[in-house]
């Protein structure tokens, strides 16, 4: 029996690409044949089961069919997932047509050196985010321009703070953040891979910005509470959003897997 679709499965691009099965199967099946990693939430709860797998496959997905990287072979079509095996191995998802229809369903998750896959010459490439690996790294040399009225004034971003620092006086919030966010950029000055870079797409970036995440540790001096997002604008980096960690871990995995602890706990 089909699995029927709620709406949010209906308006997503991948769902209306082909037809997959039972959600929580194809998840588990991807999450056994690749790397082992993190796909829950850590702070938040969440129905879905591996939400963050979910984000990452529709998102990589979207990422592909814009750069043109879905390939067709006769009666089969795959695309690079870019998660690999334990041995490094890569993984695509392949799909078949319909002898009735022509429509799509999905069949397997491929290995590189899978039989199926020796359909297609050359594979499909992996997703790509940046054109220039200097993106990827915190600039000193750029001003850091943080809008932080709009930050403890707008509700979107003040929910995701911990209560105790929501119960603040606004003065006192204020400086509690600016001292995280100086802490922050110590803590980069430190280690570079604490800036993590973020692939996020909203209606300010409709086709995607590549953005650094950095820590801000408001109740403990290690452990972060909040993420804050920045973009370069100009010749100074730009923030006004703040991001809980299970929020920057889903946009943060499209890229890369993070090693920098305070967001691979």
């Amino acid at each position: 029996m089909e699995e029927t679709l709620p709406e949010e499965k209906k308006k997503n691009p991948l769902f209306e690409f082909a037809y997959l099965g039972k959600t929580e199967v194809l998840l588990n099946t991807l999450k056994d044949l690749a790397m082992p990693e993190k796909w829950e939430y850590t702070t938040s709860p969440n129905k879905r089961p591996l939400p963050i797998l979910f984000s990452y496959l529709i998102h990589t997905f979207v990422r592909v069919q814009e750069e043109g990287k879905i390939l067709k072979s006769d009666k089969y079509t795959s695309f690079n997932t870019g998660l690999v095996t334990p041995n490094q191995e890569e993984i695509f998802m392949l799909f078949k047509e319909r002898p009735e229809s022509g429509d799509l369903y999905f069949l397997e998750f491929c290995k590189e050196s899978g039989r199926n896959m020796a359909r297609f010459c050359p594979l499909p490439e992996r997703p790509s985010y940046f054109t220039d690996v200097s993106e990827l790294f915190f600039d000193f040399k750029l001003k850091l321009r943080v809008n932080i009225d709009h930050i403890v004034e707008d509700p979107n971003n003040t929910a995701r703070f911990p209560e105790n620092i929501q119960q603040l006086p606004k003065h006192q919030l204020i400086n509690t953040f600016k001292g995280a966010l100086d802490h922050a950029i110590k803590r980069i000055q430190r280690n570079y891979k604490t800036a993590v870079p973020q692939y996020y797409r909203g209606p300010s970036f409709p086709t995607g910005q590549l953005q650094l995440l950095i820590p801000l540790c408001l109740t403990d001096p290690v452990k972060a509470d909040l993420a804050l997002a920045i973009y370069k604008a100009g010749d100074a980096y730009v923030g006004r959003t703040c991001l809980t960690l299970d929020m920057a871990m889903n946009n943060a995995r499209l890229i890369t897997k993070p090693d920098d602890d305070w967001l691979n706990p």
